[in-house]
């Protein structure tokens, strides 16, 4: 193969063209066709790939290397939006209203189209088989992973690789670690019901509000108090809603968040709590609390001995001054669910760069990257690609 970093540098303008287009037209979860079919439409244009529509917003191209033998990965990129109004001023800013890339997956997926075309074009030098996949609905859980795997797009697959633009970490600099590098991510929503009635006569009710925030200052202590201090746990409460006066005692108040582990023991552990501390408490207060918890991604737990492999990849891509090693993440990613296909490495690259706005957090309404970082990302996803399905 043509030296990594010569292909990822050969890509880059069109790669940044690629995810400035993505960038001004976002599409939310599950509704990516018009995406979807840009995306078909680059990837027929290659030659080279054949390309598939497993789902009515997802695409999926596999490319087949001339020489015998090799292993079948897949390397996946994220294509949604986020249901935000964009804040950037850039020129090349959503033209959605209220919709925006906000997470990088425009540049995800900017990227696996250079891989794939730079790949297309060596694919007489190259062994194994490699499916690029675009993947839905990442944002929303139930996530659009699960589709591809029931699709069976990824029978025969043998490791399944995939990155994520960070803007938390320097522009350029590359992390692959073993283990767990992103939190189970579940949901939930509660509802405590009392007894409205008049502001000026509380005695005469069953105020949910004053009952809600007793329940929502005792999930606070859940972590500290329940989890094992050497254990990594998060429950955020993150909306609330209640009431339509100022002087109405509403009949009922509705609140959501999130909880956030690695453990299978934790996760289990939280949710029981979550239900008590809910229900109990409404009812020592004459209410009634219900909840209900949605079970979003499991962690993101990478194989060892395959990060192991890219990481070295990575170093061969972009050298090893480039690579650093940050801690896990209690973010959630669906790109769990590919673990029952094959090993699974996801990786972070880091988009950070102040001097040019790449400097707010993602989900943000000002969020951009350093998009000199999509060189960075397609010389080691080219790497790991053909290293992988050269075994």
């Amino acid at each position: 193969m043509t030296d990594a970093r010569a292909l990822a540098a050969a890509a880059l303008p069109d790669a940044v063209a690629w995810r400035r287009h993505l960038h001004a037209n976002p599409e939310l979860s599950f509704q990516e066709h018009e995406t979807s079919r840009w995306i078909a439409e680059r990837l027929e244009s290659f030659g080279g790939l054949t390309v598939a529509r497993p789902t009515a917003t997802s695409v999926v191209a596999t490319l087949r290397g001339g020489r015998p033998g090799g292993r079948c990965i897949a390397l996946r990129a994220d294509i949604d939006a986020l249901p935000i109004l964009e804040e950037t001023g850039l020129d090349f800013a959503s033209t959605c209203d209220g919709v925006m890339h906000a997470c990088g997956h425009d540049g995800h997926t900017a990227v696996l189209l250079a891989v794939a075309r730079g790949l297309a074009a060596q694919r007489d030098e190259l062994a194994g088989e490699l499916r690029f996949v675009f993947q839905h609905a990442e944002e929303l859980p139930p996530g659009g992973a699960r589709e591809i795997v029931a699709s069976g797009a990824l029978d025969g697959v043998q490791a399944v690789l995939g990155c994520h633009l960070m803007s938390t970490f320097e522009a350029g600099k590359v992390s692959v670690s073993p283990g767990p590098v992103m939190a189970a991510a579940d949901f939930f929503d509660a509802t405590i019901e009392g007894i409205g009635g008049h502001g000026a006569f509380p005695h005469e009710t069953v105020d949910p509000i004053a009952i809600a925030a007793e329940v929502i200052s005792s999930l606070q202590q859940i972590v500290s108090r329940t989890v094992d201090p050497l254990q990594s746990a998060v429950v955020s409460v993150t909306r609330i809603h209640a009431g339509t006066a100022n002087n109405v005692i509403p009949q009922s108040v509705n609140f959501g968040g999130t909880t956030r582990c690695f453990d299978e023991g934790v996760r289990a552990a939280l949710h029981e709590r979550l239900r008590t501390l809910v229900a109990g408490i409404a009812a020592a207060h004459g209410a009634k609390g219900t909840i209900d918890i949605t079970t979003a991604f499991d962690p993101v737990i990478n194989d060892a001995a395959l990060a192991a492999q890219v990481e070295a990849s990575a170093r061969r891509a972009v050298g090893d001054a480039q690579l650093l090693r940050i801690p896990p993440m209690m973010g959630g990613e669906d790109f769990s669910n590919y673990a029952s296909v094959a090993p699974i490495t996801y990786w972070f690259v880091g988009a950070r760069n102040p001097a040019k706005g790449a400097e707010w957090p993602h989900h943000h309404p000002r969020f951009t990257v350093d998009e000199q970082a999509l060189e960075t990302a397609i010389a080691v996803m080219a790497q790991a690609a053909v290293d992988q399905a050269s075994l």
